[in-house]
């Protein structure tokens, strides 16, 4: 028989270990999906549309959170520096992870201060010239840049930015003589091109798809390493200019602090898959420049680092530094 004495010691320690299952099942309390950039910017778009799919999955409210500022530092090093209890996520994507730590000093190190969760999907960037620059195609444009260095010019949203940097690895690579004009924003960078100020650049499509079709400016190609359904019958720039080995482009994804729970990343990560599969969630993503490529945290950290191996020579060798 058991005890009272025993009972008594039990009973305690049952309690203790109900209230550590009550108090560990996640989430129990609203999530922060902190989105480092201003409302109706495409990271805040993706961030919201991802918040809402969570909460009605996870049954708790994910409560989309804008930190702008510092090209999407502040908000980044907020989640780096959060407790690492999932209750702090990122709209995550490439311009504070991927290309700020390349050009200046920032607050947090992506790879030792971030989680990364999974991805949501690539980006294109498109190669496009002035409506009126004298070729038709990627191998016109070529013989024209090598034909008289240093006469042409290609605009991006300020130096050191996701636009400069793939233009001016494309620039190297293609081993081509031109001129930066950094912009303050891709809207001012879009600007120059229509007023034939500058002659070439890289926007999203978000930024540059209107502007084709209207036929204010041209497009060479897009900068994935191959052909996206978002871009149907657009070549890659490697094939339309001959540049073989380029191809980079944006990505968006979840992430959270350092050291994250395994159960609740593979919480996140399963619940995600089952969105991303869903011709809705992909329907509301092309229109924002996605192509869904979801990415568990293994191959998440390959692309990033495979970015990084691209870019870092090439930034170095350029001497590219962030303004300030």
């Amino acid at each position: 028989m058991i005890s009272r004495r025993a009972l008594g010691l039990a009973m305690p320690a049952l309690g203790i270990a109900s209230s550590a299952r009550a108090q560990g099942a996640w989430p129990n309390r609203p999530i922060r999906m902190v989105v480092p950039w201003p409302p109706g910017q495409a990271t805040d778009l993706i961030g919201r549309l991802v918040a809402s799919f969570l909460s009605e999955r996870l049954g708790q409210p994910v409560v989309p959170d804008n930190r702008p500022g510092a090209t999407g530092m502040i908000g980044t090093d907020l989640v780096a520096k959060a407790p690492p209890d999932g209750y702090t996520l990122l709209s995550a994507s490439g311009g504070p992870i991927t290309f700020a730590p390349l050009v200046q000093r920032t607050p947090y190190d992506p790879e030792r201060d971030l989680t990364p969760i999974i991805t949501f999907g690539l980006s294109p960037y498109i190669l496009v010239v002035r409506n009126d620059f004298p070729a038709t195609n990627g191998a016109e444009f070529m013989a024209r840049l090598r034909a008289e260095p240093g006469k042409y010019t290609f605009c991006s949203s300020g130096t050191g930015g996701s636009q400069h940097l793939v233009c001016a690895v494309f620039n190297a690579m293609a081993d081509v003589n031109v001129l930066h004009v950094p912009f303050q924003g891709s809207g001012a960078a879009m600007a120059s091109l229509l007023s034939r100020t500058v002659d070439f650049g890289m926007e999203t499509p978000a930024g540059a798809l209107a502007l084709i079709q209207q036929g204010s400016i041209r497009a060479i190609g897009q900068s994935l390493p191959r052909m996206t359904t978002l871009l149907p019958g657009m070549p890659t720039v490697a094939e339309a200019t001959g540049v073989t080995g380029y191809g980079i482009g944006g990505w968006n994804g979840l992430m959270g602090p350092a050291n994250m729970p395994p159960a609740i990343t593979a919480r996140l990560i399963a619940e995600m898959e089952i969105g991303l599969a869903t011709q809705q969630m992909r329907d509301r993503l092309a229109p924002i420049g996605i192509e869904v490529d979801p990415r568990r945290p293994e191959a998440f950290t390959a692309l990033l680092r495979e970015q990084r191996a691209l870019l870092e020579p090439l930034i170095r060798q350029l001497g590219i530094r962030a303004d300030g």
